[in-house]
């Protein structure tokens, strides 16, 4: 009878670190997805800014030439602050179509698996 209940308790001390051993597990996976997801989008929002710079610095350009060309500077700025109304109103149409495309993007980093190392 000692003998069952020593397999017992046993049985009941490994179900207990497998227990723990998921529960680690899953954190560590948990950690895994969220840094990659965090890399990921640290990584666009920074490549997202040095792009808005570069077309920060363009705009500037085109409206002083566009201003050279129209005869007065601020025509050019005008010129150049239509075109990014009509961009806005693009962008206000196809809204929920690029949001869709940001939630399928965001879905698929934290589902994609990750490449084994060792290949």
């Amino acid at each position: 009878m000692k003998d069952k209940v020593i397999l017992v308790e046993m049985l009941i001390e490994k179900i207990e670190q497998f227990g723990k051993t998921n529960l680690e597990l899953y954190k560590l996976r948990a950690i895994d997805k969220s840094t990659d997801v965090f890399a990921s989008v640290t990584t666009r929002v920074v490549l997202f800014s040095i792009i808005a710079l570069f077309f920060f610095l363009i705009t500037i350009g085109l409206s002083l030439y566009l201003g050279d060309i129209l005869g007065k500077t601020y025509y050019g700025f005008f010129a150049m602050a239509g075109f990014y109304a009509f961009v806005t109103i693009l962008f206000l149409i196809f809204k929920n179509k690029l949001e869709d495309i940001f939630n399928n993007y965001l879905i698929n980093q934290i589902f994609k698996e990750k490449k084994d190392a060792s290949n």
